[in-house]
């Protein structure tokens, strides 16, 4: 099959897209029409002179040629997996996405990943075929829940098995032990090992022999795994909840070791923003992405939703609202938490640390509590000029940010209407999040920067208002902030860094230029007086509930008037 375009500008369109479709991806229909014309063969402006015109304005081109990069950014949330592209100006290029469904049972939270794979290819074979032929897919990156876990094919990376999620508690039989066999190691981390975590609940799924054929990995290998066509390492950020050593970029072997778990049983690391694989042939025929297209190590969804705000300066921070609350900020140290509620994500590229948490509480008590309601109605009756009944918003049992308690329980209205609900679960999120900065001030983090808000609950107007008047402080609201767009940041800094080997990737450069601009939602200073107030019942309401450490109590106190 000749592989030089036709000569002769006088064929049709219908013949010059018969040319192309034999011939793709090599050659591709150009959607510019901006012509000029050179002897007796037409070309495209804005590409080399292999491209040629037909009747009708229609152009095709060598796609060696393509020169404008897109970069991929997906995200496997709780809910759904969304996927996105964007350009080097953050543009977005084409997006989908597509919902996921959870089993829940007593302390147990599981999600099948046949499901994530099937969901992912759909999404990303109408991503590819929505992106403009002007643009060639240079890297992906890929977000996953924090400590999920799913067993791997030792091979080709592929699920055996139901994923634990990030809030599963069947590893709370093992804490104490892992508590102990680690005890150096998670201090010199600042961080206590959870019930949640991926640590214990890895040692539960040890303990049935249904796994003794697989290799335990993070929610995101299944997506790179299939897009790499065999087995890639987990990024040290999913990673961080099942025990891995940050400083090192290792597991801890002597701490596994006295667990009873050898290293044979837990996929390889890598640190996030490294190229960990590319797209083969038999990942690209599923999911469209172009061979060779690279797979860059990726971060948890706080991180990611972090990333797409644009909180990547030292003292800046993010807070996510969504169906939990969770908080990341960037500081050059990390501290150690006494109370064993805030842990450290390392940053890519030696960027220093994203210290934060995830609460249990956020958006979704308000599903749960209030299902079907139209909260847009809601929203517009309510009355914000006094304190709602104290609230304390739990999606489940326990909480484990901004402080930790296997105990806790929601407290809610005792009676009232809608309305009155809604109220108190919008004051009551509020509060913790008050109170998530007052622990990490108390451990010495600077939480005096810039404060971003994303999520779905940064979409109401009304909720963000609130929180700014509960912190007493400015809020940014990017325009556009979701966990895939960070990803799509993360793979462009990636390539950068794999192209100019030893260089330091400007992330920090990166995220802004490819961040939107946002709006600022100032406090009202008429608020602060019954706001404190009502916030402090709060305290004293977890303070006597016996969930809240006494120095954050006191912490907290101290800070009322700041």
């Amino acid at each position: 099959m000749p592989l030089s375009p036709p000569t002769s500008t006088k064929i049709s369109t219908l013949q010059l897209r018969r040319w192309c479709s034999a011939r793709r991806p090599l050659f591709r229909v150009c959607p510019r029409v901006a012509f000029s014309t050179n002897g007796t063969r037409t070309f495209c402006r804005h590409v080399t002179p292999s491209c040629i015109v037909g009747i009708g304005g229609i152009a095709v081109w060598n796609a060696r040629h393509m020169t404008e990069s897109a970069w991929m950014g997906i995200d496997l949330g709780t809910q759904s997996v969304r996927a996105i592209v964007l350009d080097d100006d953050g543009r977005e290029l084409a997006a989908a996405s597509a919902l996921l469904d959870s089993n829940r049972f007593d302390d147990r939270h599981e999600q099948n990943p046949q499901q994530w794979l099937e969901a992912t290819k759909s999404i990303l074979l109408k991503v590819t075929a929505d992106l403009s032929v002007r643009y060639t897919l240079r890297a992906v990156s890929v977000s996953g829940t924090s400590g999920t876990l799913v067993a791997l094919d030792r091979v080709t990376g592929e699920p055996r098995g139901p994923a634990v999620m990030y809030d599963d508690r069947r590893g709370a039989p093992h804490l104490d032990r892992v508590a102990t066999a680690g005890a150096a190691l998670w201090h010199r981390l600042g961080y206590r090992m959870q019930a949640s975590w991926g640590l214990p609940k890895l040692l539960e799924m040890l303990s049935s022999r249904a796994y003794d054929d697989s290799v335990i990995g993070h929610q995101p290998d299944v997506i790179t795994s299939l897009l790499a066509g065999h087995r890639v390492a987990s990024d040290l950020s999913s990673a961080l909840k099942t025990g891995a050593d940050l400083d090192r970029v290792s597991w801890p072997e002597d701490v596994l070791d006295s667990l009873g778990v050898t290293l044979s049983k837990l996929n390889g690391l890598a640190a996030s923003g490294s190229v960990i694989g590319a797209v083969d042939k038999t990942g690209s025929a599923a999911t469209g992405l172009p061979v060779g297209c690279l797979i860059v190590a990726g971060m948890t969804d706080g991180c990611a939703a972090q990333l797409s705000s644009g909180a990547l300066t030292a003292g800046t921070w993010n807070s996510v609202l969504g169906t939990t609350l969770v908080l990341k900020g960037v500081s050059a140290e990390r501290h150690l938490d006494p109370t064993g509620a805030v842990y450290a994500h390392r940053a890519p590229f030696e960027g220093g640390w994203y210290p934060g948490g995830a609460s249990n509480s956020g958006a979704g008590a308000i599903s749960k509590l209030l299902p079907g309601r139209d909260l847009t109605a809601l929203t517009t009756q309510l009355n914000l000029t006094g304190a709602a009944p104290i609230a304390y918003p739990l999606n489940g049992r326990g909480e484990r940010f901004p402080f930790v308690a296997s105990d806790a329980v929601a407290l809610l209205p005792e009676s009232g209407d809608d309305v009155t609900v809604f109220s108190a679960i919008l004051h009551g999120v509020a509060y913790v999040e008050r109170l998530a900065f007052d622990l990490l001030a108390m451990t010495g983090y600077d939480v005096g920067g810039p404060l971003y808000v994303t999520g779905g609950g940064a979409r109401n107007p009304v909720w963000t208002q609130l929180r700014a008047d509960t912190l007493q402080r400015e809020l940014s609201v990017p325009a556009q902030s979701e966990g895939a767009a960070g990803m799509a940041m993360l793979a462009a800094a990636g390539h950068a860094a794999h192209n100019d080997a030893g260089a330091t990737a400007p992330l920090a450069s990166i995220a802004q230029r490819m961040t939107p601009p946002s709006s600022l939602v100032e406090p009202r200073a008429q608020r602060r007086g019954v706001l404190a107030d009502a916030y402090a019942g709060f305290i004293d309401h977890l303070t006597d509930s016996g969930w809240l450490a006494p120095e954050l109590c006191s912490a907290a106190r101290e800070r009322l008037n700041t």
